[in-house]
């Protein structure tokens, strides 16, 4: 048997989905197949089931499960709940791809971690070589991973995941001179700056992470004629899946939501 809402009442169910669509109070829709898959076969919902549901434009919305059927399931909106546990401190990732699952840890853990957008860029050490068709599909994967992250997390702002793109490609369209309002930085296991000695920042911060290997001395000198400021994240050397990570921890003690 379903459980009933009180009026008013905001759902504290564990099920959150995504719904690709613009939602709004009263709309009557079905779940995204996997989404339906996932509420009936793991978390055994029912008819008249509470559930919250996002567009990934900000906000979320009490449902209730209206129907299932053959695996479909289908659902009504209710109230808007205009919450989200965004950061104050807007972080663009710049990361080096990286092979097996490394690339889905680090996407999945600083969406996490608060992260505002996410480029992945081809480097010199990278191990992934992507061609157009693989490139797309690949960001097609990051991207559902980023949802998935989101629905875990309690989000309701879905970052988005650039197209791969080569990185001297990407810092070509960058000003050489960094503006006011935004703070450069990158991974450098040379690095000469801590990340506690820099200023707050004044506005958004991109932040670069290299792949396996890390960046090349070239792309450490290209990086470096765009405005970005080599920072290192202490004595040990991090894997390319542990120091994003560790950075966007950094970043959010110091000036965000920590």
């Amino acid at each position: 048997m379903g459980r009933t809402m009180k009026p008013g009442q905001r759902v504290k169910s564990g099920a959150r989905f995504h719904i690709p669509d613009r939602l709004g109070p009263g709309a009557e829709l079905d779940l995204p197949a996997i989404a339906a898959h996932h509420a009936i076969r793991v978390l055994r919902l029912a008819e008249k089931d509470p559930l919250v549901v996002f567009d990934g434009s900000g906000g979320e919305y009490d449902a209730t499960i209206t129907h299932i059927a053959r695996g479909s399931v289908r659902i009504k909106t209710g109230r808007l709940h205009d919450v989200g546990p965004e950061s104050p401190l807007h972080v663009t990732l710049v990361q080096g791809v990286s092979g097996a699952d490394r690339m889905d840890i680090t996407v999945r853990k600083t969406v996490e971690l608060g992260v505002s957008r996410i480029v992945p860029v081809l480097t010199e050490r990278s191990v992934v070589k992507l061609g157009a068709d693989r490139a797309d599909r690949r960001r097609t994967h990051w991207q559902g991973i980023v949802i998935s992250a989101c629905e875990q997390c309690g989000r309701n702002v879905v970052p988005p995941v650039e197209e791969p793109v080569a990185f001297p490609t990407w810092l070509s369209t960058l000003e050489r001179t960094p503006p006011a309002s935004e703070t450069r930085l990158f991974l450098a296991v040379d690095g000469a700056t801590r990340m506690q000695s820099l200023p707050a920042p004044l506005g958004r911060v991109c932040l670069l992470a290299g792949p396996e290997g890390g960046f090349s001395p070239v792309e450490a000198e290209l990086a470096a004629s765009r405005g970005f400021v080599p920072v290192r994240l202490g004595p040990r050397v991090l894997r390319t899946e542990t120091a994003a990570l560790a950075a966007l921890a950094a970043l959010q003690t110091l000036w965000g939501d920590f």
